[in-house]
């Protein structure tokens, strides 16, 4: 791919999301940061993740997912959810499940729990399209952005 074109797509700005999962007892997060609101009637939100990530396989199974909004300074959770454990993501963490089993972050800004409504995969990522059966903001501050973080995610894989 051109340099020009990843330096340019590699400045686009997003908000950082830990995204939960599960199916039956198996659980996992992920980071997320192509994520989109698509519909306002019905509350739609879109997360684009790569087809070799579990959590994608987790979602087509399960047809759900949690997106949590992080606090400007959760740059630590970054680490945690980026590592192959699922078990080692919320060892000492304080979860409970959602109404889907999605697991739900306590110590986060807010999460929506959504249940998949459409998958598309017109590039290499697979396209979910959820809507939103429950949103919580738990207090009202700066979220985690890409600004906020020196990475820089361009879908390489």
């Amino acid at each position: 791919m051109d340099e020009q074109l990843l330096h340019t797509l590699g400045c686009m700005t997003y908000g950082i999301y830990v995204l939960t999962t599960c199916h039956r007892k198996t659980i996992n997060g992920m980071i997320a940061s192509w994520v989109s609101q698509v519909s306002y009637d019905p509350p739609l939100v879109l997360i684009a993740i790569h087809p070799n990530r579990f959590s994608h396989r987790l979602i087509q199974k399960s047809g759900a997912f949690a997106l949590h909004l992080l606090y400007k300074n959760q740059k630590d959770l970054l680490a945690r959810f980026k590592g192959p454990d699922p078990g080692a993501k919320f060892a000492d963490l304080e979860w409970s499940r959602s109404q889907t089993g999605c697991p739900i972050l306590k110590d986060c800004l807010g999460y929506m729990e959504c249940t998949v409504k459409a998958m598309l995969q017109p590039g290499n990522h697979t396209l979910f399209i959820g809507e939103v059966l429950e949103a919580r903001l738990f207090a009202h501050e700066e979220p985690l952005t890409t600004l906020d973080y020196k990475g820089r995610y361009v879908g390489k894989d």
